[in-house]
């Protein structure tokens, strides 16, 4: 009897054994590729993303880069409702709301959904990602996000990412094509632990390092501040570059923003006004005049002209301000002393049709091709209608409109000895021979007599409280009124409101850096008492920075 029970359970196993091996000869052999295409299928993930994006940085002293727009990663703290016992539920809002800080009542009404996703809090913080990460039920999910280190500095340069992940605005729009990663597919397998990405075709973006100097940067953008604090300034800009390169070193607008809450703005701060904004310069645009009739060979410094307080041309009466008289000046008074009806008198030795060449020949009808984006440029059309009225006024800056980037342009000229600059804010491999156009735009000799006039004006003109003790510094005040169609009212003329500013370079005779200084209506009565101290300010600290020994003994 119990040899047929042991034979009868040996033939159920050898049955059993059969049937197993049976089919596992069928799925394995028979439908194999048919179920490994299948297990595949459900292992494999497959998703269609973007490389990840370039980084950007700026310069400093020691060489080292700064990194104000980068990649991190951020996290978000999630639960799945729908696999929670009843128990836990129970249990869960108290100790949820202990480890994130956030209302009991909250949690109920993600647990009371019975979703599968339900976000609790997102951006946690490093402490909170660590006590989440040893808490059962609730879970962590990553997200790399785009971030600004520095938060409101150089913001009208670096531009920011928007919610689609494109770049909006400066460098991060000019560039996108380059910063941004190239699109590709990421294969993952999952396996029982998680899942691993296998390939990824995926590209990063590359990186782009600025030839803005982080140092002078932030000292600019706080005197700035400061300055617009205290003369009451509706805004203004300041544009620090190289002028023997073209390097910008420092650019910035008030008010500022910060750039990982730039959804909080108004869109109207995101414009970059020193290459996005036309305005007219007033008095720091003499010097282009006068070079202009120096190179022409129509006028030299010591030539002299009787000012008698206001010039005629056709109906209109040109005068200078404050309704002051000179009486007998030379060309370099003219400059010191910002005489209106003196430099239309120099305009006047070289004609109508040759100043224009020359503002042409120096950049001011087209823009400049800095790499930021959006530059603008005025087209000047009731200037270039060509009335003598319209001339005379544009040769001290007044109707005519120009961007701050080409006011720098023109002013590197100057600086540099009569060759033109492009104006660039990303680092070239090799700067000097890549940045100096062959173009010359005046004599050397042209540019040293009116860089010697310019810094007889800050030694001893109208620019003096821009002067430093032991440097010679070339500047130019200006102070233009803004016209009413500025302030968006239709209506002709000037309100009397004004736009002050300095334009400046030094040292004067081996120039490193050019200054432009614009405050948006300021409540002081000239650039003498608003710009030209900025423009003080920011000089003593580049030489200081920089180590420019002294041109004379204190």
């Amino acid at each position: 009897m119990c040899d047929k029970r042991l034979w009868f359970i040996f033939g159920v196993i050898i049955i059993i054994t059969g049937a197993l091996s049976f089919r596992l000869f069928h799925l394995q052999v028979l439908d194999g590729s048919t179920w490994r295409a299948q297990a595949q299928g459900q292992q494999r993930i497959f998703e269609r993303s973007m490389g990840e994006r370039g980084s950007i940085y700026l310069s400093s002293v020691n060489g080292l880069p700064v990194p104000v727009a980068i990649n991190k990663n951020i996290y978000h703290a999630y639960i799945s409702p729908r696999e929670l016992t009843r128990e836990e539920k129970k249990e869960a809002p108290a100790l949820f709301a202990d480890i994130l800080d956030i209302e009991e009542d909250l949690i109920k009404e993600h647990i009371e959904k019975n979703t599968g996703y339900e976000v609790l809090k997102r951006n946690l913080s490093s402490e909170e990602v660590e006590m989440v990460r040893d808490t059962p039920n609730i879970h962590l999910y990553r997200e790399r996000v785009r971030s600004y280190p520095e938060g409101d500095l150089a913001s009208h340069i670096i531009g920011f990412v928007g919610g689609e992940g494109v770049g909006q605005y400066g460098i991060e729009q000019y560039y996108e094509d380059v910063i941004g990663g190239r699109a590709g597919v990421r294969e993952g397998l999952k396996n029982p632990w998680g899942s691993f990405i296998a390939k990824d075709s995926t590209q990063r973006g590359e990186d782009v390092n600025l030839t803005v100097d982080y140092n002078i940067q932030h000292f600019a953008q706080s005197a700035l501040e400061r300055t617009v604090e205290r003369v009451n300034a509706s805004g203004g800009s300041v544009l620090i570059g190289n002028p023997k390169t073209g390097e910008i070193l420092a650019m910035t607008n008030y008010p500022f923003f910060d750039l990982n809450n730039y959804s909080r703005e108004d869109v109207s701060v995101f414009k970059n006004s020193a290459v996005q904004e036309t305005f007219e310069p007033g008095s720091v645009f003499k010097p282009i005049t006068m070079v202009a009739a120096i190179d022409r060979g129509a006028v030299n410094p010591e030539d002299t002209f009787y000012d008698s307080g206001e010039k005629r041309i056709h109906n209109r009466v040109i005068r200078n301000y404050n309704q002051r008289a000179y009486g007998l000046v030379t060309a370099t008074e003219i400059m010191e002393k910002s005489i209106n009806t003196g430099i239309v008198h120099v305009k006047d030795q070289v004609g109508n049709d040759v100043f224009l060449e020359y503002l042409k020949e120096f950049g001011f009808f087209e823009t400049t091709g800095i790499d930021l984006h959006g530059e603008v440029y005025s087209q000047n059309r009731s200037f270039l209608e060509g009335h003598d009225a319209n001339f005379a006024t544009a040769s001290y800056g007044q109707g005519i409109e120009i961007t701050m980037v080409q006011l720098f342009r023109a002013f590197a000229v100057l600086a540099n000895g009569g060759v033109l600059v492009d104006p660039h804010i990303v680092k070239r491999e090799n700067e000097r021979e890549t940045s100096l156009s062959e173009k010359r735009i005046i004599s050397p000799v042209a540019a040293s007599l009116v860089t010697e006039m310019m810094v007889s004006t800050v030694e001893q003109g109208f620019g003096s409280t821009a002067k430093i003790p032991g440097y010679y510094l070339a500047g130019k005040t200006g102070t233009a009124q803004v016209a009413w169609s500025k302030l968006g009212l239709q209506k002709r003329g000037y309100s009397d409101r004004t736009i002050q500013g300095f334009a400046g370079y030094g040292p004067a005779f081996d120039p490193e850096f050019v200054i432009l200084v614009k405050l948006d209506q300021p409540q002081t009565r000239s650039a003498e008492v608003s710009a030209a101290p900025l423009f003080k300010e920011i000089a003593e600290y580049i030489l200081r920075y920089k180590k420019i020994p002294y041109d004379y003994d204190i």
